[in-house]
């Protein structure tokens, strides 16, 4: 099959998890709508959003919620059940797990985390990460947040970050041991105020490297990061940012 007509096919399932977020949905129901067998889908969806539907699923609920909280005045355990789960607990655990706030801190902070912290890895070989984040004529620039994850989805805390006020130059410091994903996100100036899974698709901008490995004796290679609109495909950013303008500003001054 081509490319074309497999990226159809994990769109068609994408749209009907957005449709059917509250429902029970399985992978068998994926593979039909995709119309694949089970392990060929499975495959091919990885392959095409980076990571399994199970989570990608999880990653629009999740999303979903956080708009709700934001726009709306539902309970927690309201939101929860909405997004299909059946217990608020186990909710409100992956949720600050993904997202780094609880929910009811998460609508309390409007959409912001309080701060930003790494991961606290012990096992860092010291190693600097540089490069440059490019931005595309036909996109607005703006504050870029810069992450190391351990996989290519932007949720729960990132192994090292940083804000940049605007596309260019990047140096990450201090990179832990281990094999890890850059990404990038970033909105334009004047849309900083929107929480990150809020704001308009259109107006996000994100950009992929990876994955590198780094290790005592490894001198890493200049990241070069083109971003590009966000698409259907990607997954959702879940992790709660700071506020990016603030974020900059704050770098700036130190």
């Amino acid at each position: 099959m081509t490319t074309t007509s497999i990226e159809r096919a994990v769109r068609r399932v994408i749209d009907d998890m957005h449709v059917n977020l509250s429902q029970e949905i399985t992978i068998d129901d994926m593979a039909r709508t995709a119309m694949f067998s089970k392990f060929h889908f499975t495959r091919i969806f990885r392959d095409v959003t980076g990571t399994s539907p199970g989570r990608f699923l999880s990653a629009l609920r999740l999303q979903e919620a956080k708009r709700l909280l934001m726009e709306t005045e539902f309970s927690v355990a309201d939101i929860s059940s909405q997004v299909g789960y059946s217990s608020v607990g186990t909710f409100s655990s992956r949720f600050k797990s993904c997202v780094g706030v609880s929910p009811s801190m998460f609508r309390e902070l409007g959409g912001f985390a309080s701060e930003l912290e790494a991961l606290d890895l012990a096992s860092s070989v010291g190693t600097i990460l540089r490069g440059r984040v490019h931005l595309p004529q036909d996109r607005s620039p703006g504050y870029c947040f810069v992450g190391l994850f351990p996989k290519p989805v932007p949720q729960g805390r990132p192994a090292r970050c940083l804000v940049l006020d605007g596309p260019g130059v990047f140096e990450v410091r201090d990179v832990p041991e281990g094999t890890w994903h850059v990404l990038v996100h970033s909105v334009p100036y004047g849309a900083e105020d929107s929480p990150s899974g809020t704001a308009d698709a259109e107006a996000v901008s994100v950009g992929h490297y990876g994955p590198v490995t780094a290790d005592a004796e490894t001198l890493l290679l200049p990241a070069d990061i083109t971003l590009r609109p966000l698409d259907a495909l990607d997954p959702p950013v879940l992790m709660a940012l700071l506020n990016m303008r603030t974020a900059a500003m704050e770098a700036i001054a130190s």
